[in-house]
């Protein structure tokens, strides 16, 4: 006898849990959300938010991505990554990071309706969570996820409730894990994982102190400490993070994970923060502080019949690159379209198979980058003579080196320019953050070969309607001439097909599928005298179509398939094609 039933129980409330609850609700799919602890996320953790996750945040609606810019700080105040001995010490050198150099921020308006911000989880969570149980998400708090047992028509799980130290059961026809890195639920179903967990030790320190005569002229997110004399192999790398401008802020400092984790009173918070900040009467007021490994493992495969996991549970890596919560929430953005159809009865279980295939190449690939941006402070430390050896007084001769007037001087400032310019790869890697194309049974390329990308592509976005990209950001406009992105135009729970003059074969195709699949189908003209135009010309630079042509468009804005012109085969070509992509 079970005590709760329900379509989609969802185990975390993390960034992951979170979306996929309120993504699920919107949908209006029956959703079941628990968290072991009494509340949500109480430290900020992870917060650099990339651009399309701040489109996931739109895709639910205009008042919750305008409530997340309201809690953050703005990009500009994310500002140039700065590099010094100490916040009141000599500067080494900064880099323009997160969209803030021109030719970057011309990038990043010209691929998303959306800003990338600064919003840590102590915001973001309570955000989405609140969302999902506004729209219907039952939820329970100080639960814990014990076990689970699948069958042919859905899934058992057994949780413990903290407060009653009671164990109650639960029926779903589907269960995400969404549990952390340490996830229950991915060990049960037994998925496999590549890598390694604690390949290093750090702490967090959390605390309030007014540091804006160090930073207010030099605003930025993360300031890099450089100094002989730490713990770790006599290098001294502290990271000084701004969680609010200008008086609460986050350092995290390494130990050395073959030895017993340190204990972070206020003494030693005190000391370590008064050693970075380079003011030894810094009185702080400490917050919390907190150690945790740093890990290199993803999920090869994220999916065992209908139990499924994602963020942490799925990828576990360092807060480089600033990846973790950007890459859950697009976790869930992915899965819950897909629950949602299979469910309502839309598509076919197989659809479902395609999440791993889908997502878990994306999880390496943000683990591998995560991983590699730690190894590339190494020629930062090599260009300031930090390289190695326990001896301080030789490394701080050869850091003061680089202001002689001499050649080899010269050539050490510039080797730290270069290997600070190279950071780049962490600090503003728009390509990683919107390159994700998807190859998978939810996906018709039709044998189209995938454009190469002619630029980096970790560094830059490569738009393109090659089906299994992300459809590509452009303005149009409507009969009143308000713009609307062609991300807004999609989206929403919906497949949509995008056609111009020429295309209405489509449009018929559309509405007379809709009917006989059971799946809405909305369709979006654009073209003089249509429903939207396009009178900057940037629609017909972007879609490589025809006018006549069409795109299908999945409801996670990811192009599923696409005609280039139109065809007296309309409906059987597109019956065809979402047949494929939903199971059939």
């Amino acid at each position: 006898m079970v005590d709760i039933t329900t379509d989609v129980m969802v185990i975390g409330t993390g960034p992951a849990g979170s979306a996929t609850a309120a993504l699920l609700a919107s949908y209006g799919v029956d959703t079941f959300i628990i968290n072991r602890y009494r509340w949500l996320a109480t430290t900020p953790r992870a917060h650099i938010t990339n651009q399309r996750t701040m489109e996931v945040l739109r895709d639910l609606g205009e008042t919750v991505e305008e409530e997340a810019y309201q809690q953050a700080t703005e990009q500009d105040l994310m500002g140039e990554n700065v590099f010094c001995e100490s916040l009141a010490g000599e500067e080494l050198g900064r880099m323009k990071s997160w969209g803030k150099h021109p030719l970057s921020r011309a990038e990043h308006q010209m691929s998303s309706p959306c800003r990338m911000n600064d919003l840590p989880q102590t915001f973001m969570e309570p955000l989405l969570f609140k969302t999902a149980c506004s729209r219907g998400a039952q939820s329970r708090m100080s639960c814990e996820y014990v076990s689970h047992i699948q069958d042919a028509d859905g899934v058992t799980v057994t949780v413990k409730d903290r407060l009653m130290d009671k164990s109650f059961t639960v029926r779903t026809k589907y269960l995400v894990g969404a549990d952390g890195g340490n996830s229950l639920v991915a060990e049960h179903a037994g998925l496999p994982l590549e890598g390694k967990m604690g390949v290093g030790g750090s702490m967090n320190i959390l605390f309030r102190a007014d540091l804006s005569k160090y930073v207010a002229h030099r605003p930025s997110v993360l300031y890099w400490v450089m100094q002989p004399g730490a713990d770790v192999g006599g290098i001294g790398m502290g990271l000084v993070r701004m969680v609010r401008p200008w008086n609460e802020w986050l350092i995290v400092w390494g130990y050395d994970i073959n030895q017993p984790a340190p204990v972070v009173d206020k003494e030693l918070a005190t000391t370590v923060a008064r050693q970075l900040v380079g003011d030894p009467t810094l009185e702080i007021d400490l917050i919390s502080a907190s150690v945790w490994t740093v890990n290199n493992m993803y999920a090869t495969h994220m999916q065992k019949d209908r139990v499924f996991i994602m963020g942490d549970a799925a990828h576990r890596h360092p807060p480089s690159n600033g990846l973790g919560s950007n890459t859950s929430i697009q976790d869930a953005f992915n899965l819950a379209w897909k629950l949602a159809a299979v469910l309502k009865g839309q598509a076919k279980p197989k659809l479902l198979e395609s999440y791993s295939q889908e997502r878990a190449p994306i999880a390496k690939q943000i683990v591998t980058r995560a991983n590699q941006s730690i190894g590339e402070f190494g020629p930062i430390f090599e260009a300031l003579g930090m390289d190695g050896g326990v001896d301080h007084d030789k490394i701080k001769r050869n850091m003061d080196g680089r202001a002689d007037a001499t050649p080899a001087a010269e050539r050490q400032r510039e080797a730290l320019r270069k290997a600070i310019a190279f950071k780049k790869y962490e600090f503003d890697c728009h390509g990683v953050e919107m390159n994700q194309r998807y190859v998978s049974g939810a996906i018709d390329a039709d044998g189209q070969k995938e454009p190469a990308f002619e630029k980096d592509k970790e560094l830059h976005y490569a738009p393109t309607t090659w089906p299994g990209a992300r459809l590509p950001h452009v303005w149009v406009f409507d009969k009143l001439g308000k713009q609307h992105s062609t991300l807004d135009i999609t989206g929403k729970g919906h497949f949509t097909i995008l056609t111009g003059i020429g295309g209405e074969a489509w449009v018929e195709a559309a509405q007379t599928l809709s009917k006989s699949l059971g799946i809405e189908v909305k369709t979006r003209v654009i073209g003089p005298r249509r429903e939207f135009e396009d009178h900057t010309g940037d629609w017909a630079r972007t879609s490589e179509i025809s006018d006549g042509g069409c795109l299908l468009v999945r409801p996670d804005q990811h192009v599923a398939w696409r005609s280039f012109k139109t065809s007296p085969d309309a409906e059987k070509l597109l019956s065809a094609a979402l047949k494929k992509i939903l199971g059939y």
